[in-house]
C-alpha cells in the first residue's frame, strides 16, 4: 500500500514540476476562461439581481470550459513525449496512474479557479464575501471542490480514452460534456441556491448528489482504467 501511494505522489510531483517548467496547463486554461467571462461580461448587461440569479452557470461555464482544456492537455502530453507506456510498465497497479492524474488534474483546475474567481467578482461587480455569510461562502467552497472533484474524476478517464484517438481534441468533450452533466448541473444548483437561498429548497441536497456522483465516477474509473489504457 505504501509502494501504492509512493507511485501516485510520484506521478503528482512529475506533473507538476513539468507544469511549473512550462505553465503551458494553468496557462492557457486561465486565458480560455477569462476569454469566456468577457464574452459574458460584453454579450450580458446585469444587475445586482440578475447577477446573482445568472452568476453560478456563468462560474461553472468558465471552470468547466477549463477543466476540458486542461484535461485535454493531461495525457496528450504523455502521448506526445512517449512517455505513457514507460509510466504503464511501472511496477506498480495501473489505478495509480489514475489517481496521480487525477489529484494532478484537481490541482490544476483550482489554481486555475482561484485565479478566475476574483477576475469574476470584478468583472460582475459581485463581491461575494459582502454578498455570503461566512458559513455560506464556506459551502460554496465546498461545492467548487466537490465539483472540480467530480468532474476531473470522470475526465481523466475520458481523457485517456480520448488520448489513443486521432481527434482527441474533438472527442473529449463529446464524451466528456454527455457523461459529467450531473456533475455540473449538482454544483451550478448548489451555488444557485447559496447566492439566493431558499426557504423551501436547501443546497444540501444538491451537495449530496454531487458528492455521490464524485464518489461513482472515481470507483468506475478506478476499476476501469487498466483497460482504458489498453490500445
Amino acid at each position: 500500500m505504501v509502494k501504492y501511494w509512493s507511485a501516485v505522489a510520484a506521478i503528482v510531483q512529475k506533473d507538476v514540476r513539468s507544469e511549473l517548467r512550462t505553465k503551458e496547463m494553468v496557462a492557457s486554461m486561465f486565458v480560455f476562461s477569462v476569454l469566456v467571462l468577457l464574452i459574458f461580461n460584453f454579450t450580458l448587461s446585469l444587475d445586482g439581481a440578475m447577477t446573482l440569479e445568472l452568476a453560478p452557470g456563468i462560474l461553472w461555464v468558465a471552470f468547466v470550459f477549463a477543466g476540458s482544456l486542461g484535461l485535454n492537455r493531461s495525457f496528450a502530453s504523455e502521448r506526445e513525449n512517449r512517455s505513457l507506456h514507460g509510466l504503464m510498465l511501472a511496477p506498480v497497479d495501473r489505478s495509480a496512474l489514475y489517481f496521480g492524474k487525477l489529484v494532478s488534474n484537481v490541482l490544476f483546475m483550482l489554481v486555475a479557479e482561484a485565479f478566475l474567481l476574483p477576475l469574476f467578482m470584478v468583472f460582475f461587480n459581485l463581491n461575494l464575501f459582502d454578498e455570503l455569510e461566512p458559513r455560506a461562502f464556506m459551502t460554496f467552497l465546498l461545492v467548487v471542490g466537490l465539483g472540480t472533484w467530480g468532474y476531473a474524476a470522470v475526465g481523466t478517464t475520458l481523457a485517456a480514452i480520448a488520448a489513443n484517438t486521432t481527434m482527441r481534441e474533438v472527442l473529449l468533450p463529446v464524451l466528456l460534456f454527455p457523461v459529467a452533466v450531473p456533475v455540473v448541473i449538482g454544483a451550478a444548483e448548489s451555488t444557485r441556491l447559496i447566492f439566493q437561498p431558499s426557504a423551501f429548497y436547501s443546497p444540501w441536497t444538491w451537495i449530496r448528489l454531487l458528492a455521490v456522483f464524485s464518489v461513482v465516477f472515481v470507483v468506475v474509473s478506478w476499476l476501469t482504467f487498466e483497460y482504458v489504457l489498453e490500445e
